[in-house]
């Protein structure tokens, strides 16, 4: 039980980042850490498969779980991202006026919500949009494209999905 607890502790001294590591740093020291649970997880006694359990949960979340040591400010856990998120519906819905949020924020959201956190941190000047690489700009324009002519499709096909199979059909033929 010691162990274990002990175990726990140092995964979270090492995520709370008290002594300012950078991303790689903290995934380098918290990969060492998994490393010895898992090579010393006899240790742990009954407690093992929760060991087993907590390496395995590690790993499947794995590939975000180092954002926030990446890019300052950005929320580190899933309660301060969905704080984010509550925040900018409640935006939305008051600039929009309406009682729910814009089906525009299910397109264009993972850029409205950067857009939000970022300007709540740090106000920008033309200068600063100036130094934005165009291909990475234009890149991103083709997928909010993309994700809205997605969209105008679903909306076609739930208004008459007999027109719209007809259309799709006439074209595949």
């Amino acid at each position: 039980m010691k162990v274990a607890y002990g175990w726990v502790d140092k995964a979270s001294n090492i995520l709370n980042n008290k002594i300012g590591l950078d991303a790689a740093g903290v995934k380098q020291s918290y990969q060492q850490l998994l490393t010895q649970m898992s090579q010393q997880k006899q240790k742990a006694g009954t407690l093992n498969t929760a060991i087993d359990n907590f390496i395995k949960t590690t790993h499947s979340y794995w590939s975000g779980l180092f954002h926030c040591y990446e890019i300052e400010d950005f929320p580190r856990t899933n309660n301060d991202l969905e704080h984010a998120f509550g925040m900018l519906r409640h935006h939305q819905r008051r600039c929009t006026g309406r009682k729910v949020a814009p089906s525009s924020l299910v397109i264009r959201g993972s850029v409205k919500l950067a857009c939000a956190i970022a300007t709540k941190l740090h106000s920008f000047t033309a200068s600063d949009l100036a130094q934005v690489d165009i291909h990475t700009w234009l890149e991103l324009r083709s997928q909010l494209h993309k994700h809205h002519k997605a969209r105008i499709e679903q909306y076609r096909f739930r208004r008459d999905p007999k027109a719209y199979l007809a259309n799709l059909e006439s074209r595949l033929l």
